[in-house]
């Protein structure tokens, strides 16, 4: 599939996954616009070809697609909907793609303030962590106007292996807190039965070789397993973020009037662990709170 280079796409947010995801978007050959609160981190990147702009605003107003993957909801919410942000300088027909995990209100208010601007906003939220985004294997759930779906299929297809349309603005974001909600259980699951294992002594990689390809397989249990047992807490995703992921499940859980308690538990052990200063460590940290 070649890029269509006269579509010019925007990029904001160029952490831990935005860089990666950002880079294969420009090695497709799009014109590639970039923004990031930390200018170092564009560097990369504008050597290589994309154009550096000032403020998301210059983005949007530069760009055809515009891409977002920042950190919190009120970051979404400020450099969407504030002045000069990223609605309010949207070419006519562009695509506004928020790739943050957000709240499914504000996408919906998002894409009602674009549509004011003949613009088109959908919400995408991913999953598969810095390896699915360094990959570009990425599962990528979508909510929005099936014709602006259509439109930025191709540049999706460049981050992400699954590409579904959920439904309308906000089923993006719903269909990500199903998937929080899963990981959520799963992770504490993977870090009880490696702290099992190491208090009867056994051998965990050799553990691992076992229930890694059985029923337990998976990706918390294949890949963050491994990480554990080598010690390597570094972030393929912050416990910080999920905290904030697992905060806005439990919030839309709270009004479909739906007892969430493996969420509850998962939220509260974490939270103690970012007090203990471990909130820029990645989720499988969790296992060390089975170390005490």
């Amino acid at each position: 599939m070649s890029a269509n280079t006269s579509t010019r796409i925007g990029f904001i947010g160029l952490g831990i996954m935005g860089r990666s995801m950002a880079g294969h978007i420009l090695n497709a050959g799009y014109r590639l616009n970039v923004y990031n609160r930390s200018r170092d981190k564009a560097d990369e990147l504008v050597a290589r070809g994309a154009t550096w702009c000032d403020t998301p605003g210059d983005v949007a107003a530069a760009s055809d697609i515009v891409i977002t993957m920042v950190g919190f909801p009120h970051d979404v919410e400020e450099i969407y909907l504030g002045e000069n942000g990223i609605v309010a300088r949207a070419n006519r027909g562009a695509v506004l793609i928020d790739m943050t995990t957000s709240s499914p209100a504000l996408a919906e208010r998002i894409a009602a303030e674009a549509d004011k601007k003949k613009c088109y906003a959908i919400d995408a939220p991913v999953s598969g962590g810095d390896v699915g985004a360094r990959d570009a294997k990425l599962a990528i759930m979508v909510g929005g106007d099936p014709a602006a779906f259509e439109k930025a299929l191709p540049v999706l297809q460049r981050m992400g292996a699954s590409i579904v349309l959920q439904g309308g603005a906000g089923a993006g974001q719903h269909t990500k807190m199903c998937n929080q909600i899963v990981i959520a259980s799963t992770i504490m699951g993977v870090c009880e039965g490696l702290a099992y294992g190491k208090r009867a002594g056994l051998d965990l990689d050799t553990v691992l070789k076992s229930i890694g390809g059985g029923a337990a397989s998976g990706f918390q249990l294949n890949v963050l397993g491994t990480r554990i047992i080598k010690g390597d807490f570094a972030p393929g995703f912050f416990i910080e973020h999920f905290i904030k992921d697992l905060g806005i499940a439990l919030a839309e859980a709270h009004c479909m009037q739906l007892d969430l308690q493996g969420v509850s538990l998962a939220r509260k052990l974490y939270e103690q662990l970012a007090a203990q200063g471990y909130g820029r460590n990645g989720t499988q940290a969790l296992f060390k709170h089975y170390e005490k």
